[in-house]
């Protein structure tokens, strides 16, 4: 069968597979035009916390971004009512390689043959879950930041990507008051991932070597760049087991060793995963 761009995106449905943190973001940005926006997750629970989450918040970012007003937002786990008529799917799930090659073979099967089938992953190419996906040519890596305060989106062909798909991406998603970006070869982290993860890596690395704390790496960073965000503040907003995941990966996947993994470890050892275990580098989140 022969792949055809999806018509009518503006009115068409969109599925965001996985209501947590990050999904139930993609999915407030996604319902600024006014259609329909599902939710698919296994978890009734967490679904419905997305689309209670996505009701609070959605005026305000609605209001800053003169957006349509609200179409349907809703939750459930059935896979292909959630996928009826859809033109875009994001999956948003963790990162998991298996459970992803898995969730994609099922969105080939189930979905609208037009629809673009896109992965939120921040570590892993869609070039290595397209295994059992009959149609890559509408399959990439869609990556968000972490909506609705950081707008970036990072679009990244899976090798066999239709051209076309990301000219209509780069064109579709502004409607969203999204700041696409295209990637134009895979890379492992993308474009911002790729440079934040070695200033990620030396920031650990001066203060495992005792050469500073993470307060001072922090405060130089602030007054030098005009940063909003620091590295270590970054961190903890992250999670500490995330980064070390991570880190861990971009490690393996360029043969090098993870010197900065005894010092995560450390924190986290001692439960200090960051923001949300109430203190990681930092211990002032009460």
């Amino acid at each position: 069968m022969t792949f055809s761009l999806p018509a009518d995106t503006a009115v068409r449905p969109i599925t965001v597979i996985g209501g947590g943190t990050l999904g139930r973001r993609v999915a407030l940005m996604l319902s600024l035009r006014g259609a329909d926006v599902r939710i698919f997750d296994l978890n009734p629970a967490v679904g419905r916390a997305a689309v209670d989450f996505i009701e609070a918040e959605r005026p305000a970012v609605a209001a800053e971004h003169g957006a349509a007003p609200a179409g349907r937002i809703t939750s459930g786990d059935d896979l292909a009512a959630a996928l009826d008529n859809a033109w875009l799917v994001v999956e948003a799930v963790p990162e998991k390689l298996e459970l992803k090659r898995g969730i994609f073979a099922d969105l080939d099967r189930l979905a609208p043959a037009d629809a673009l089938l896109a992965s939120n992953s921040s570590s892993f190419a869609s070039s290595e879950f397209i295994g059992g996906v009959a149609s890559p040519e509408r399959v990439l890596n869609m990556h968000f930041y972490m909506p609705p305060a950081v707008r970036s989106v990072e679009l990244m062909s899976c090798g066999r990507t239709d051209a076309a798909v990301l000219d209509l991406l780069m064109t579709e998603l502004p409607a969203y008051a999204l700041a696409p970006h295209l990637v134009r070869k895979e890379s492992t982290g993308f474009i911002f991932n790729r440079v934040w993860a070695a200033i990620k890596r030396e920031a650990l690395l001066v203060v495992a070597e005792g050469v500073a704390e993470p307060e001072d790496v922090d405060a130089l960073f602030v007054d030098v760049f005009k940063a909003d965000t620091a590295p270590f503040r970054f961190m903890d907003q992250v999670g500490l087991d995330v980064v070390l995941d991570i880190e861990n990966h971009y490690c393996e996947l360029a043969g090098m060793e993870n010197k900065s993994a005894p010092l995560l470890q450390e924190y986290i050892g001692k439960g200090w995963l960051g923001i949300k275990s109430g203190r990681g580098f930092y211990n002032d989140y009460a």
